[in-house]
């Protein structure tokens, strides 16, 4: 029927590439669906998403064969007028489609490991392209994975040329004439489609937000869109009038001294259960060390039996949260105090956000340390570090051990040797030692041939938290390597007189029902729920606290155990402070929500649509009237939107003197 119409070899080509295109789009957003949707909605509860999603594929199909119609109105640059000609925009397909089958892989990692789409905050890797690359090979079978991926695309240009084919075949001999005003038509059509509706204002990234819920609106989304409008989110932002404004809130919930001038700066003196011993500190973050997948959760496959010993000879927090999902994002709260609440870009990476002051500086008189198995330039460690004055790093080059992976040495040997260091100190010294091992690719030292790896079911695996017997040995190996520190550093000296604090930099998502509420699995608490613990065991008398904290907390809970007087300028606060009243973490992700937990209450809220969420934090909601819980939503949306607020404002303003 076309042919009789005689409309152009190129158009009739174009309308074949958009079909082919219209299925591969198609097809990856069926994927996803199959592959992540959760148990609680249907296809049909989707179609909606489904409908939005084609208007979105439709644009980004359009974009890609808007080059072929406008080039096209001169005959010359027709993939019909020569050979060559045909050529040429084959193999342009074929790049685009390889670009578009590498957004969509990529995009199903995401989905995979984040639950959320491909975004603009995959730049904070590939700016460190050549390590994040050297965790992919050594992680999964890349090589396969790329050669499928080229397979793929040579399959879809022999396509594209026996479509081409196909066309010349049919219209051989039917003198059908050259005519630029279907040339025109087609790029009008396809302008419509980039528009996306008939409307005054174009389709846009946020109305995908009109459903109201994130997983619909991810499934509409396609990861080119997402990818590219995030693009623009990533450069920091804050509102210094909204800050100002917040403050009296901010300023009641933290306790802070009544004054009127707009700062979070406070001159700490010695408090009666600071210690004059000067004690040495070990602060050790730990890389993804989930709360529920830890034995201390109660996780009967008992993954850490000697942390959890610790816990009980210590000061042990159960219901600690970081702020966010990363192990930059978690070093810069530690170090900062401030929540890394920048959404697709880590502060580490923002060069006016790196001058920042610390706590860890108002120790005098303390030799500093920052012990890392790999190369601290990753996601630019070393900027932030650079804040902490006569910092002695050992980190990738100056190990004498023998590097492991990608992440440098085991932990167990970044143990070792910062052991090693330690017993020559006769000086009191601040130590930062920060793990790798708990990360893909889990990989445990042939050496350690004591370390036993015990097979576990595929079902139990699921079940209590792993997704593979590689997670779950690599977990309990830190379990391990936190024995053989421990064990060395108690032979030394210097222990009786110091204060070792362990933190996950981050938690991990799963399902946690087995071991605490729902709010933990369904709202992905499992993200920054980690332990804290400060242990001293000649020091501190044992305690578990179970009131709801935050890891921005930990530098002033340790300055005020040191009988010395310090400088706080942001939000976290001493958790032994025996003031201290409200219980609270501030938490935030990519997927556009932020978040209070309390030690009663999870609040949430979305930034790209109205979507506040109040849910108990233990099975007790019934407890509460409906007015009762209404006066908490209020009062915890302010403080949450206060918080990040705040937070956002301090990134950019929390200057060293």
């Amino acid at each position: 029927m076309l042919v009789r119409l005689k409309i152009p070899k190129t158009i009739l080509w174009m309308i074949r590439l958009f079909l082919i295109f219209v299925l591969i789009f198609s097809g990856f957003r069926l994927a996803t669906f199959f592959a992540f949707c959760p148990d609680n909605f249907s296809f049909t509860d989707l179609f909606p998403s489904f409908l939005m999603g084609v208007r979105y594929d439709l644009r980004w199909i359009s974009l890609i064969l808007l080059p072929i119609a406008i080039l096209s109105m001169r005959p010359n640059f027709s993939p019909f007028y020569s050979s060559n000609t045909k050529k040429w925009w084959t193999w342009y397909l074929a790049i685009t489609t390889f670009v578009v089958f590498f957004f969509f892989a990529v995009d199903f990692g995401s989905f995979s490991y984040n639950r959320t789409r491909l975004d603009a905050g995959a730049l904070n890797f590939v700016e460190d392209a050549s390590i994040s690359l050297s965790m992919l090979f050594q992680t999964y079978p890349m090589v396969w994975m790329i050669l499928g991926l080229i397979v793929a695309v040579l399959f879809f240009r022999w396509m594209y040329r026996q479509s081409h084919w196909q066309v010349v075949n049919s219209t051989d001999g039917k003198g059908i004439p050259y005519n630029r005003k279907y040339f025109v038509i087609t790029v009008l059509v396809l302008v419509f489609f980039i528009y996306g509706k008939i409307a005054r204002s174009p389709l846009t990234w946020s109305d995908s937000f009109v459903f109201r819920d994130s997983f619909k609106s991810y499934l509409a989304l396609n990861p080119l869109q997402n990818f590219f409008t995030t693009l623009k989110f990533r450069k920091p932002e804050f509102n210094e009038k909204k800050a100002r404004e917040v403050f009296p809130l901010m300023a009641e919930w933290m306790q802070l001294p009544q004054q009127k001038e707009f700062t979070y700066r406070r001159e700490i003196l010695p408090g009666s259960h600071s210690l004059e011993s000067r004690p040495n500190i070990v602060l050790v973050q730990c890389e993804s060390f989930s709360m529920y997948k830890s034995s201390m959760s109660g996780n009967p496959l008992n993954t850490t039996p000697f942390f959890d010993s610790m816990t009980r000879k210590g000061i042990f927090f159960d219901r600690c949260f970081t702020p966010h999902f990363s192990t930059a994002r978690g070093l810069f709260a530690v170090i900062t105090g401030i929540p890394d609440a920048q959404q697709f870009k880590f502060s580490t990476r923002n060069p006016l956000a790196l001058n920042q002051h610390t706590i860890i500086n108002d120790f005098e008189g303390y030799n500093k340390y920052y012990f890392l198995g790999g190369d601290p330039e990753f996601n630019n460690f070393n900027g932030l570090l650079n804040n902490i004055e006569g910092l002695k790093m050992y980190t990738e080059g100056n190990h004498k051990f023998p590097k492991l992976n990608v992440w440098g040495i085991s932990d167990k040997d970044l143990f070792l040797e910062a052991n090693d260091v330690f017993k020559k100190e006769t000086k009191p010294f601040f130590a930062y030692i920060q793990t790798s091992d708990n990360h893909r690719p889990y990989m445990i030292p042939e050496s350690d041939s004591d370390f036993i790896k015990e097979n576990i079911s595929e079902e139990e695996l699921v079940k209590y938290g792993f997704e593979s017997l590689d997670e779950y040995h690599s977990f309990c190996y830190s379990d391990y390597c936190f024995k053989k520190f421990m064990e060395a550093a108690a032979k030394e000296p210097y222990f009786p007189n110091t204060i070792f604090v362990f933190v996950g930099d981050h938690g991990v998502a799963g399902d946690a029902s087995a071991f605490y509420p729902p709010a933990w699995t369904e709202q992905r608490l499992t993200d920054e729920h980690v332990p804290l613990l400060f242990y001293a065991p000649y020091l501190l008398t044992p305690q578990k606290r179970n009131e709801v904290v935050s890891q921005i907390d930990i530098l002033p809970t340790i300055a005020g155990m040191i009988h010395q007087p310090y400088v706080n300028t942001t939000l976290g606060r001493d958790l032994l402070d025996p003031d201290k009243k409200n219980n609270y973490a501030f938490v935030t992700s990519t997927s556009g929500r932020i978040g209070m937990v309390t030690d009663d209450f999870y609040f949430s809220t979305n930034l790209n649509f109205p979507d506040e969420q109040l849910v108990p934090m233990k099975n007790d909601e019934k407890l509460y009237s409906r007015q009762q819980l209404d006066s908490v939503r209020r009062k915890l949306s302010a403080f949450t939107s206060a918080f990040y607020e705040t937070a956002k404002y301090l990134i950019m303003n929390n200057k060293e003197d």
